[in-house]
């Protein structure tokens, strides 16, 4: 009879993440050694590491660190939410942030290439990738430097940890203003800061699907340039942060917001796990 019980089961389900069975055939191989089990599972897992790479890991989550004028925001996928909520993973998932800050990481590619204790995070989510039994892996690194940066997380569902992150970086106006634009990035999601970040080629392709849809449509020739100019600055209100309505006061663009505050927006990133 097996030398483990329910709890043992229970424990090391939570310990590395891995799955039900495979953990109880761990426990079974190892007569009831919680510490065997888990070289175990880590062992099998290590073989299964390449046959994980081609699946999808849309689970996850976005974590994120503010240091006086520096942000680091960071995406850790996993396969399945499970895992996702898995303390194990939660606690990969700050040993990694905080190797983007200490690294100074402006990218996935140069926060995987640096080194913990002579393991480079690559090698870290190889190691918890075997154990867990899924893939895991660091999908987007945003670093953003600016006089003052706020960071927002946010929940989709209470049960996981945050799948949306935010880091917006401006000037003047105070902290809480900050984490209110952070907001509103989180809830709106803008793509760019500026209309002048949008390039030539994507406004020229709107305007010629707003032409060609009034076309279809039957709208008078007379009325196209009119009828286009506002569906092209529809597409503006909607992906530039500094033209969209504000979140609290729909009566005001965001830009309007920073203004009568005295405070200009810089940059940010938003994350959303999956996205």
């Amino acid at each position: 009879m097996a030398n483990y019980t329910a709890a043992d089961i229970k424990a090391l389900r939570e310990q590395t993440g891995a799955g039900m069975l495979d953990v109880k055939k761990a426990l079974d191989e190892a007569d009831g050694d919680r510490t065997k089990a888990t070289d175990i599972l880590r062992i099998k897992g290590l073989k299964g590491v390449t046959k994980r790479e081609g699946r999808s890991a849309s689970n996850g989550l976005v974590t994120a660190s503010v240091d006086g004028g520096v942000g680091t925001l960071v995406e850790v996928n996993c396969e399945t939410d499970f895992v996702a909520k898995n303390p194990t993973f939660i606690e990969l998932a700050a040993v990694v942030l905080k190797q983007a800050v200490d690294s100074k990481a402006a990218d996935a590619e140069m926060l995987l290439a640096s080194a913990i204790d002579g393991k480079t995070v690559k090698e870290i989510l190889d190691d918890a990738n075997a154990t867990i039994g899924e893939k895991i892996e660091v999908r987007r690194v945003a670093r953003i430097e600016a006089p003052q940066v706020v960071s927002y997380l946010h929940k989709t569902n209470p049960d996981l940890p945050a799948q949306i992150g935010v880091l917006f970086a401006y000037e003047g106006g105070d902290e809480q203003l900050g984490r209110d634009i952070a907001m509103h990035i989180a809830a709106f999601s803008p793509t760019v800061l500026t209309r002048a970040e949008i390039s030539a080629e994507t406004v020229a392709n709107e305007r010629r699907l707003a032409q060609e849809t009034a076309k279809e449509e039957g709208k008078p020739e007379a009325a196209l340039p009119k009828i286009v100019e506002g569906r092209v600055n529809g597409y503006f209100a909607e992906n530039v942060l500094l033209e969209q309505k504000y979140a609290k006061d729909q009566k005001k663009q965001v830009q309007a917001v920073l203004k009568e505050a005295g405070a200009q927006g810089q940059s940010f990133a938003r994350f959303r796990v999956g996205a």
